[in-house]
């Protein structure tokens, strides 16, 4: 593997969670350009827990542990 996963399973869930809510409320209170930009920065947050790799949490040092 090129990269060692740093988020939790847990986390990971979150994230895909959160971006899709995000996602639909972007469409529904924004429309145009507004809504495009705030959907694809969820969908990079999704990106992120499905490939279970932060890299602002690599930067900042986290690591997953164990009992994770």
């Amino acid at each position: 593997m090129l990269y060692a996963k740093n988020l939790p399973a847990w986390e990971r869930l979150a994230r895909i969670i959160a971006s899709a809510l995000a996602v639909a409320a972007s469409f529904y209170f924004f429309s145009g350009n507004t809504a495009l930009l705030l959907a694809g920065s969820a969908l990079g947050f999704a990106l992120t827990g499905l490939v279970g790799f932060c890299p602002m949490c690599a930067m900042a040092g986290r690591r997953i542990t164990k009992d994770q």
